[in-house]
């Protein structure tokens, strides 16, 4: 609860009343001195009246032939919350005039003490958020009976295994270049909403599925933790909200884990992200089928495929797929992702089976590997893979 206002509060207090009733304010606190006014002159005078309507309480209008101290005509309105006495709103003019003001200045107060309150709450809930999520990552409660306090606040059981679910947002223009930057995440989480797809959507999503905790991460991330056993009932919802807004996030779900080896599941969905972001080279034609949300359990080949550094995957690229036209490559993609079928291929391609045939073999002469031999194809499918 707000007992006291800031300068900086009641200087935008002063100038939002001003903006509906173009009289100059004063705001005053209870000892007299004038803490903001659109009248900047003002500030740090002593005002008289403003001082006697705080101790008594009671509203004062100061006619045009009265002299106070530091008193100009207009009313004098004690201002309370939460039935503290905060301050003294004084609206100078003809108390005939700004009287009718003095209602709305009051009701301008109490709203935007009440905002920053809103504000205030929300901050120190997101502060307590950041300390849970970051403790459990880190393995460093400091203070496990205020973790444990957390924790039920935010309706967690701690004896009930988790999972971490990480959402990336990123814009269009940066998409690939932070796509491909998963190598050197961090746990360093970070109360920070700097990201381009709007905050409440998030949020929205997070009261749709139940989600109490979850914190951001610089530059774009949200960690977020979810109760295993409810993880079937969201997971469509996660796989939906990603669909809708795929040109700015990408989900990933880190395996199910105790309380207590969280930063085992953020391990686990970062491999899984990073399974995405290897796509992201391929032809636009493939692109189309790429998906922005991942379980790490659904995961097998992509586990190895995200650990391999970009420097062997080029040099693993030199060794085997180097001399191949993009046309080629989208040609192999098509023909493993029909279990090599021949016929299938030929038939998806709309090609001769002799002349698909003659391609393959014309492949097989500039990389020196076979696709229709099994182990010659393992490689090509992995340098296709990691490309």
């Amino acid at each position: 609860m707000i007992t006291h206002i800031s300068h900086t509060l009641a200087q935008q207090i002063v100038n939002t009343i001003k903006d509906v009733c173009s009289y100059d304010i004063n705001f005053i606190n209870p000892s007299g001195t004038i803490i903001a006014s659109t009248n900047s002159a003002r500030i740090g005078t002593f005002h008289e009246i403003g001082r006697k309507a705080a101790a008594t309480g009671i509203t004062i209008e100061v006619a045009e032939s009265e002299n106070f101290t530091g008193t100009r005509q207009g009313i004098n309105m004690p201002l309370y919350h939460e039935n503290n006495l905060l301050a003294v709103i004084g609206i100078t003019g003809s108390p005939e005039k700004v009287r009718k003001y003095a209602f709305l200045a009051q009701r301008i107060t109490s709203l935007l003490i009440r905002e920053q309150e809103l504000n205030q709450y929300s901050q120190h809930q997101a502060d307590k958020k950041h300390f849970v999520i970051s403790s459990l990552l880190h393995g460093d409660a400091q203070n496990p009976e205020y973790l444990l306090k957390c924790l039920r606040e935010f309706q967690i059981d701690p004896d009930t295994p988790k999972r971490l679910i990480l959402i990336r947002t990123y814009s269009d223009t940066v998409h690939s270049a932070q796509a491909r930057s998963t190598e050197n995440t961090s746990v360093d989480v970070k109360t920070n909403t700097d990201f381009s797809l709007p905050e409440h959507h998030i949020r929205n999503l997070f009261i749709d599925t139940g989600i109490t905790l979850y914190t951001f991460r610089y530059p774009g991330d949200y960690l977020a933790v979810a109760d295993s056993s409810r993880f079937s009932e969201i997971s469509g919802k996660l796989r939906r909200f990603t669909e809708k807004h795929s040109d700015t996030l990408s989900i990933a779900v880190g395996r199910s884990v105790p309380l207590h080896q969280l930063r085992l599941s953020l391990t686990t969905a970062e491999t899984a992200l990073r399974s995405l972001h290897s796509q992201s080279s391929v032809s636009d034609t493939a692109r189309s089928f790429i998906e922005h949300y991942v379980l790490f359990d659904n995961l097998t080949l992509e586990i190895v495929l995200s650990s391999v550094s970009s420097e062997n995957r080029k040099e693993f690229a030199e060794k085997t797929i180097r001399h191949l036209s993009d046309n080629e490559k989208e040609l192999l993609r098509t023909y493993f992702s029909l279990e090599m079928s021949l016929a299938d291929t030929a038939e998806k391609l709309f090609l001769h089976k002799n002349t698909l045939q003659y391609k393959l073999n014309h492949i097989y002469k500039k990389c020196g590997l076979n696709p229709r031999k099994f182990r010659d194809a393992v490689l090509l499918y992995l340098a296709l893979e990691m490309e």
